[in-house]
Protein backbone atom coordinates (compact mmCIF):
# COMPACT_ATOMS: atom_id res chain seq x y z
CA UNK A 1 0.00 0.00 0.00
CA UNK A 2 1.35 3.43 -0.92
CA UNK A 3 0.08 6.91 -0.04
CA UNK A 4 0.61 9.91 -2.31
CA UNK A 5 -0.70 13.49 -2.54
CA UNK A 6 -1.85 14.74 -5.94
CA UNK A 7 -3.63 17.84 -7.21
CA UNK A 8 -6.90 16.51 -8.52
CA UNK A 9 -10.58 16.62 -7.86
CA UNK A 10 -12.73 13.97 -6.39
CA UNK A 11 -14.15 14.08 -9.88
CA UNK A 12 -10.76 13.35 -11.37
CA UNK A 13 -10.18 10.71 -8.76
CA UNK A 14 -13.21 8.94 -10.11
CA UNK A 15 -12.10 10.22 -13.08
CA UNK A 16 -9.80 8.80 -15.23
CA UNK A 17 -12.63 6.61 -16.29
CA UNK A 18 -15.78 8.12 -14.85
CA UNK A 19 -15.53 11.05 -17.27
CA UNK A 20 -16.40 13.70 -14.75
CA UNK A 21 -14.76 17.07 -14.34
CA UNK A 22 -11.83 19.24 -15.39
CA UNK A 23 -8.45 19.37 -13.68
CA UNK A 24 -8.96 22.90 -12.36
CA UNK A 25 -10.33 21.55 -9.12
CA UNK A 26 -9.38 20.48 -5.67
CA UNK A 27 -6.40 18.78 -4.16
CA UNK A 28 -6.90 15.44 -2.44
CA UNK A 29 -4.99 12.76 -0.58
CA UNK A 30 -4.99 9.45 -2.43
CA UNK A 31 -4.11 6.03 -1.02
CA UNK A 32 -3.33 3.50 -3.74
CA UNK A 33 -3.67 -0.25 -3.14
CA UNK A 34 -2.76 -1.54 -6.57
CA UNK A 35 -3.52 -1.01 -10.23
CA UNK A 36 -6.80 0.95 -10.54
CA UNK A 37 -7.39 0.57 -6.78
CA UNK A 38 -7.42 3.66 -4.57
CA UNK A 39 -9.28 5.75 -2.02
CA UNK A 40 -9.16 9.55 -2.31
CA UNK A 41 -10.18 11.98 0.46
CA UNK A 42 -10.55 15.76 0.33
CA UNK A 43 -12.64 18.58 1.76
CA UNK A 44 -13.89 21.99 0.73
CA UNK A 45 -15.26 25.10 2.42
CA UNK A 46 -16.88 28.38 1.43
CA UNK A 47 -17.22 31.33 3.78
CA UNK A 48 -18.38 34.93 3.33
CA UNK A 49 -18.85 38.38 4.78
CA UNK A 50 -22.08 40.13 3.71
CA UNK A 51 -23.26 43.69 4.17
CA UNK A 52 -26.90 43.87 3.05
CA UNK A 53 -29.21 46.86 2.70
CA UNK A 54 -32.06 46.88 5.26
CA UNK A 55 -30.68 43.64 6.69
CA UNK A 56 -30.34 44.73 10.31
CA UNK A 57 -33.11 44.70 12.90
CA UNK A 58 -33.11 48.50 13.05
CA UNK A 59 -33.53 48.79 9.28
CA UNK A 60 -29.89 49.59 8.65
CA UNK A 61 -27.23 47.55 6.87
CA UNK A 62 -26.43 44.13 8.22
CA UNK A 63 -22.91 42.85 8.82
CA UNK A 64 -22.59 39.08 8.85
CA UNK A 65 -19.86 36.47 8.64
CA UNK A 66 -21.08 33.04 7.58
CA UNK A 67 -19.79 29.55 6.86
CA UNK A 68 -21.74 28.95 3.64
CA UNK A 69 -20.60 25.43 2.90
CA UNK A 70 -18.37 22.68 4.30
CA UNK A 71 -17.94 19.46 2.36
CA UNK A 72 -16.10 16.17 2.73
CA UNK A 73 -15.20 14.33 -0.49
CA UNK A 74 -14.45 10.61 -0.61
CA UNK A 75 -14.01 8.56 -3.77
CA UNK A 76 -12.60 5.17 -4.59
CA UNK A 77 -11.94 2.54 -7.20
CA UNK A 78 -12.10 -1.26 -6.99
CA UNK A 79 -10.83 -1.72 -10.54
CA UNK A 80 -11.07 0.04 -13.88
CA UNK A 81 -14.76 -0.88 -14.14
CA UNK A 82 -16.16 -0.10 -10.68
CA UNK A 83 -15.80 3.31 -8.98
CA UNK A 84 -17.70 5.14 -6.28
CA UNK A 85 -18.06 8.46 -4.48
CA UNK A 86 -19.35 9.68 -1.11
CA UNK A 87 -19.71 13.43 -0.42
CA UNK A 88 -21.27 15.39 2.43
CA UNK A 89 -22.48 18.95 3.03
CA UNK A 90 -23.18 20.98 6.14
CA UNK A 91 -26.81 21.24 7.26
CA UNK A 92 -28.30 24.49 8.56
CA UNK A 93 -27.92 23.08 12.10
CA UNK A 94 -24.24 22.39 11.31
CA UNK A 95 -24.68 18.62 11.23
CA UNK A 96 -23.53 16.84 8.07
CA UNK A 97 -25.81 15.33 5.43
CA UNK A 98 -25.02 12.98 2.56
CA UNK A 99 -25.31 14.67 -0.81
CA UNK A 100 -23.61 12.08 -3.05
CA UNK A 101 -23.39 8.34 -2.54
CA UNK A 102 -23.10 6.63 -5.90
CA UNK A 103 -21.55 3.65 -7.61
CA UNK A 104 -20.16 4.15 -11.11
CA UNK A 105 -19.93 1.14 -13.42
CA UNK A 106 -17.66 1.91 -16.38
CA UNK A 107 -18.58 -0.57 -19.09
CA UNK A 108 -16.49 1.08 -21.80
CA UNK A 109 -14.31 4.22 -21.84
CA UNK A 110 -17.33 6.12 -23.20
CA UNK A 111 -20.29 4.54 -21.37
CA UNK A 112 -21.01 4.29 -17.64
CA UNK A 113 -23.99 3.56 -15.39
CA UNK A 114 -24.38 5.68 -12.25
CA UNK A 115 -26.57 4.41 -9.40
CA UNK A 116 -27.35 5.84 -5.98
CA UNK A 117 -27.75 9.48 -4.90
CA UNK A 118 -26.22 12.06 -7.24
CA UNK A 119 -27.08 15.03 -9.47
CA UNK A 120 -29.67 14.13 -12.05
CA UNK A 121 -29.00 15.39 -15.60
CA UNK A 122 -29.77 19.12 -15.72
CA UNK A 123 -28.33 22.53 -16.56
CA UNK A 124 -24.63 23.35 -16.65
CA UNK A 125 -25.09 25.58 -13.61
CA UNK A 126 -26.54 22.72 -11.58
CA UNK A 127 -23.91 20.21 -12.72
CA UNK A 128 -21.14 22.66 -11.78
CA UNK A 129 -22.60 23.59 -8.39
CA UNK A 130 -21.26 26.30 -6.08
CA UNK A 131 -17.58 25.26 -6.19
CA UNK A 132 -16.95 25.25 -9.96
CA UNK A 133 -18.48 28.42 -11.33
CA UNK A 134 -17.33 31.80 -12.63
CA UNK A 135 -18.61 33.88 -9.73
CA UNK A 136 -19.58 33.78 -6.09
CA UNK A 137 -20.95 30.30 -5.43
CA UNK A 138 -24.11 29.00 -7.08
CA UNK A 139 -24.87 32.33 -8.73
CA UNK A 140 -27.83 31.05 -10.83
CA UNK A 141 -29.88 30.25 -7.74
CA UNK A 142 -32.80 32.36 -9.03
CA UNK A 143 -32.90 31.02 -12.59
CA UNK A 144 -31.58 27.45 -12.17
CA UNK A 145 -34.04 26.67 -9.42
CA UNK A 146 -33.73 22.90 -8.98
CA UNK A 147 -30.14 23.18 -7.80
CA UNK A 148 -31.15 24.93 -4.60
CA UNK A 149 -34.82 24.16 -3.99
CA UNK A 150 -35.13 20.56 -5.18
CA UNK A 151 -33.80 17.23 -3.99
CA UNK A 152 -30.89 17.13 -1.56
CA UNK A 153 -29.04 20.17 -2.94
CA UNK A 154 -30.18 19.06 -6.38
CA UNK A 155 -29.43 15.38 -5.80
CA UNK A 156 -31.87 12.49 -6.12
CA UNK A 157 -31.80 8.72 -5.73
CA UNK A 158 -31.85 6.94 -9.07
CA UNK A 159 -29.91 5.48 -11.96
CA UNK A 160 -28.53 7.06 -15.13
CA UNK A 161 -26.53 6.22 -18.20
CA UNK A 162 -23.68 8.65 -18.81
CA UNK A 163 -21.61 8.64 -21.98
CA UNK A 164 -19.99 10.32 -24.94
CA UNK A 165 -19.90 9.69 -28.67
CA UNK A 166 -18.77 11.37 -31.89
CA UNK A 167 -15.16 11.54 -30.75
CA UNK A 168 -16.34 12.68 -27.29
CA UNK A 169 -17.91 15.84 -28.70
CA UNK A 170 -21.48 14.73 -27.93
CA UNK A 171 -22.01 14.05 -24.22
CA UNK A 172 -25.30 12.52 -23.06
CA UNK A 173 -26.94 11.47 -19.81
CA UNK A 174 -30.39 10.03 -19.18
CA UNK A 175 -31.89 8.61 -16.01
CA UNK A 176 -34.85 7.80 -13.75
CA UNK A 177 -35.05 9.18 -10.21
CA UNK A 178 -37.25 9.13 -7.08
CA UNK A 179 -37.48 12.96 -6.95
CA UNK A 180 -39.60 13.16 -3.81
CA UNK A 181 -38.30 16.62 -2.80
CA UNK A 182 -38.86 18.75 -5.88
CA UNK A 183 -39.98 21.83 -3.87
CA UNK A 184 -38.38 20.89 -0.57
CA UNK A 185 -36.63 24.19 0.08
CA UNK A 186 -38.63 26.75 -1.90
CA UNK A 187 -42.03 25.87 -0.44
CA UNK A 188 -41.01 24.38 2.90
CA UNK A 189 -40.35 20.85 4.08
CA UNK A 190 -44.04 19.91 4.02
CA UNK A 191 -44.20 20.70 0.31
CA UNK A 192 -41.78 18.01 -0.76
CA UNK A 193 -43.42 16.14 -3.61
CA UNK A 194 -44.38 12.91 -1.90
CA UNK A 195 -44.40 13.86 1.79
CA UNK A 196 -48.15 14.32 2.04
CA UNK A 197 -48.81 11.26 -0.11
CA UNK A 198 -46.59 8.97 1.93
CA UNK A 199 -47.99 10.19 5.26
CA UNK A 200 -51.59 9.83 4.10
CA UNK A 201 -52.56 13.46 4.64
CA UNK A 202 -55.97 14.66 3.51
CA UNK A 203 -56.52 16.53 0.27
CA UNK A 204 -55.20 15.90 -3.19
CA UNK A 205 -52.28 13.79 -2.01
CA UNK A 206 -54.63 10.87 -1.37
CA UNK A 207 -54.99 10.36 -5.12
CA UNK A 208 -51.40 10.99 -6.19
CA UNK A 209 -49.38 8.50 -8.17
CA UNK A 210 -45.80 7.56 -7.30
CA UNK A 211 -44.22 8.13 -10.71
CA UNK A 212 -40.49 8.42 -11.24
CA UNK A 213 -38.85 11.56 -12.56
CA UNK A 214 -37.11 11.19 -15.90
CA UNK A 215 -34.21 13.52 -16.66
CA UNK A 216 -31.78 13.97 -19.52
CA UNK A 217 -29.08 16.21 -20.92
CA UNK A 218 -27.35 16.47 -24.30
CA UNK A 219 -24.43 18.76 -25.06
CA UNK A 220 -22.20 19.20 -28.09
CA UNK A 221 -18.72 20.74 -28.02
CA UNK A 222 -17.59 22.50 -31.21
CA UNK A 223 -14.11 23.56 -29.99
CA UNK A 224 -12.28 21.77 -27.16
CA UNK A 225 -14.04 18.67 -25.90
CA UNK A 226 -15.94 18.47 -22.62
CA UNK A 227 -16.34 14.78 -21.83
CA UNK A 228 -17.80 14.44 -18.37
CA UNK A 229 -20.86 14.49 -16.16
CA UNK A 230 -20.29 16.67 -13.10
CA UNK A 231 -18.79 19.63 -14.90
CA UNK A 232 -17.68 23.21 -14.58
CA UNK A 233 -19.18 26.59 -15.30
CA UNK A 234 -15.85 28.06 -16.42
CA UNK A 235 -12.43 26.71 -17.37
CA UNK A 236 -10.53 29.77 -16.08
CA UNK A 237 -8.64 30.27 -19.34
CA UNK A 238 -7.47 26.67 -19.71
CA UNK A 239 -9.60 25.74 -22.74
CA UNK A 240 -11.26 27.15 -25.83
CA UNK A 241 -14.92 26.22 -25.36
CA UNK A 242 -18.00 26.50 -27.53
CA UNK A 243 -20.58 24.10 -26.11
CA UNK A 244 -24.37 24.06 -26.40
CA UNK A 245 -26.53 21.94 -24.12
CA UNK A 246 -30.21 21.04 -23.79
CA UNK A 247 -31.82 19.42 -20.75
CA UNK A 248 -35.17 18.42 -19.28
CA UNK A 249 -36.94 16.80 -16.34
CA UNK A 250 -40.47 15.42 -16.04
CA UNK A 251 -42.46 13.72 -13.26
CA UNK A 252 -46.10 12.75 -13.36
CA UNK A 253 -47.92 14.01 -10.25
CA UNK A 254 -44.71 15.80 -9.31
CA UNK A 255 -46.50 18.87 -7.95
CA UNK A 256 -48.74 18.10 -4.97
CA UNK A 257 -50.44 20.55 -2.62
CA UNK A 258 -53.09 19.97 0.03
CA UNK A 259 -55.81 20.62 -2.56
CA UNK A 260 -54.38 19.85 -5.98
CA UNK A 261 -52.18 17.49 -8.01
CA UNK A 262 -50.28 18.29 -11.17
CA UNK A 263 -47.43 17.13 -13.33
CA UNK A 264 -44.02 18.74 -12.99
CA UNK A 265 -41.62 19.49 -15.82
CA UNK A 266 -38.73 21.72 -16.66
CA UNK A 267 -36.66 22.09 -19.79
CA UNK A 268 -34.06 24.48 -21.07
CA UNK A 269 -30.84 25.14 -22.93
CA UNK A 270 -27.45 26.60 -22.06
CA UNK A 271 -24.34 27.90 -23.78
CA UNK A 272 -20.73 28.36 -22.73
CA UNK A 273 -18.14 30.16 -24.86
CA UNK A 274 -14.56 30.71 -23.71
CA UNK A 275 -11.71 31.94 -25.90
CA UNK A 276 -8.04 32.37 -25.07
CA UNK A 277 -6.62 35.74 -26.07
CA UNK A 278 -3.12 37.19 -25.89
CA UNK A 279 -3.56 38.76 -22.46
CA UNK A 280 -6.11 36.35 -20.98
CA UNK A 281 -9.36 34.60 -21.79
CA UNK A 282 -12.88 35.92 -22.29
CA UNK A 283 -15.98 33.90 -21.38
CA UNK A 284 -19.71 34.16 -22.01
CA UNK A 285 -22.48 31.96 -20.64
CA UNK A 286 -26.22 31.92 -21.05
CA UNK A 287 -29.12 29.69 -20.03
CA UNK A 288 -32.90 29.52 -20.49
CA UNK A 289 -35.36 27.63 -18.26
CA UNK A 290 -39.07 26.84 -18.46
CA UNK A 291 -40.89 25.44 -15.39
CA UNK A 292 -44.39 23.93 -15.33
CA UNK A 293 -46.31 22.70 -12.26
CA UNK A 294 -49.76 22.30 -13.86
CA UNK A 295 -50.72 25.54 -12.07
CA UNK A 296 -50.34 23.88 -8.65
CA UNK A 297 -47.52 26.18 -7.51
CA UNK A 298 -47.61 29.38 -9.55
CA UNK A 299 -44.66 30.73 -7.59
CA UNK A 300 -42.50 27.93 -9.03
CA UNK A 301 -43.98 28.03 -12.54
CA UNK A 302 -42.72 30.34 -15.26
CA UNK A 303 -39.70 31.22 -17.38
CA UNK A 304 -36.18 32.15 -16.34
CA UNK A 305 -32.90 33.05 -17.96
CA UNK A 306 -29.36 33.92 -16.95
CA UNK A 307 -26.40 35.50 -18.75
CA UNK A 308 -22.86 36.12 -17.61
CA UNK A 309 -19.50 37.30 -18.91
CA UNK A 310 -15.99 37.32 -17.52
CA UNK A 311 -12.36 37.90 -18.37
CA UNK A 312 -9.40 36.24 -16.65
CA UNK A 313 -6.00 37.91 -16.99
CA UNK A 314 -2.96 35.73 -17.67
CA UNK A 315 -0.68 38.00 -15.69
CA UNK A 316 -0.43 37.09 -12.02
CA UNK A 317 -0.59 39.80 -9.41
CA UNK A 318 0.88 38.51 -6.19
CA UNK A 319 -0.44 35.02 -5.60
CA UNK A 320 -3.06 34.86 -8.34
CA UNK A 321 -5.00 36.17 -11.32
CA UNK A 322 -7.85 38.64 -11.43
CA UNK A 323 -11.12 37.73 -13.16
CA UNK A 324 -13.79 40.47 -13.33
CA UNK A 325 -17.31 39.27 -14.16
CA UNK A 326 -20.89 40.39 -14.53
CA UNK A 327 -23.99 38.19 -14.11
CA UNK A 328 -27.71 38.77 -14.61
CA UNK A 329 -30.62 36.41 -13.95
CA UNK A 330 -34.39 36.72 -14.08
CA UNK A 331 -37.31 34.51 -13.04
CA UNK A 332 -40.77 35.61 -14.20
CA UNK A 333 -43.20 33.45 -12.19
CA UNK A 334 -46.82 32.90 -13.15
CA UNK A 335 -47.99 34.49 -9.88
CA UNK A 336 -46.96 37.86 -11.43
CA UNK A 337 -43.85 38.08 -9.23
CA UNK A 338 -40.67 38.81 -11.16
CA UNK A 339 -37.30 38.32 -9.46
CA UNK A 340 -34.09 39.62 -10.99
CA UNK A 341 -30.55 39.93 -9.71
CA UNK A 342 -27.46 41.62 -11.12
CA UNK A 343 -23.94 40.84 -9.89
CA UNK A 344 -20.77 42.86 -10.54
CA UNK A 345 -17.67 41.25 -9.13
CA UNK A 346 -14.09 40.09 -9.38
CA UNK A 347 -12.51 36.75 -8.59
CA UNK A 348 -8.93 36.48 -7.37
CA UNK A 349 -7.86 33.03 -8.63
CA UNK A 350 -4.98 31.70 -6.51
CA UNK A 351 -5.09 28.00 -7.39
CA UNK A 352 -7.91 27.24 -9.82
CA UNK A 353 -10.98 26.15 -7.88
CA UNK A 354 -8.80 25.15 -4.92
CA UNK A 355 -8.24 28.68 -3.63
CA UNK A 356 -10.23 31.79 -4.59
CA UNK A 357 -11.33 35.10 -3.09
CA UNK A 358 -14.36 36.88 -4.57
CA UNK A 359 -15.79 40.36 -4.07
CA UNK A 360 -19.22 41.07 -5.55
CA UNK A 361 -21.91 43.74 -5.48
CA UNK A 362 -25.46 42.39 -5.87
CA UNK A 363 -28.71 44.13 -6.63
CA UNK A 364 -31.91 42.14 -6.08
CA UNK A 365 -35.33 43.32 -7.27
CA UNK A 366 -38.61 41.56 -6.51
CA UNK A 367 -41.96 42.81 -7.82
CA UNK A 368 -43.89 44.75 -5.16
CA UNK A 369 -41.50 43.61 -2.47
CA UNK A 370 -37.94 44.92 -2.50
CA UNK A 371 -35.06 46.53 -4.32
CA UNK A 372 -32.04 45.73 -2.18
CA UNK A 373 -28.30 45.64 -2.60
CA UNK A 374 -25.57 43.68 -0.88
CA UNK A 375 -21.80 43.60 -0.86
CA UNK A 376 -20.20 40.17 -0.37
CA UNK A 377 -16.63 39.02 0.09
CA UNK A 378 -16.24 35.25 -0.02
CA UNK A 379 -13.45 32.70 0.14
CA UNK A 380 -13.25 29.20 -1.26
CA UNK A 381 -10.71 26.53 -0.34
CA UNK A 382 -10.49 22.86 -1.36
CA UNK A 383 -7.91 20.36 -0.17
Amino acid sequence: MKMKLNSLTYAVALASSAMMAPTVSQAAGTITFGEDQYVSVGFGMRGSYTSAEDGAADGGRSNDFNLDSARLYVSGSLNKYIKGMFNTEMNSDESMKIIDAAGIFQFTPDVAIWAGRFLSPSSRANMAGPYYTSGDGYWQNIAARYGWNGGTIGRDEGVAIVGTTLDQRLAYSFGAFEADKIFYYSLGEGASTQTAFNEGDAGAAAGASDDLMYAGRLQYSFWDKEPGYYGTGNYLGQKDIFTIGVFGRSKGDGAISATDIGDYSQYGADLLIEKKLSAGAVSFEAAYYDYDTDDVFLSEQGEAYAVGAGYIFNQKVGWGQFMPFVHYQNFDADNDIETERTDFGVNYIIDGYNAQITAVYRNLEVTNESDDDAFVISTQLQF
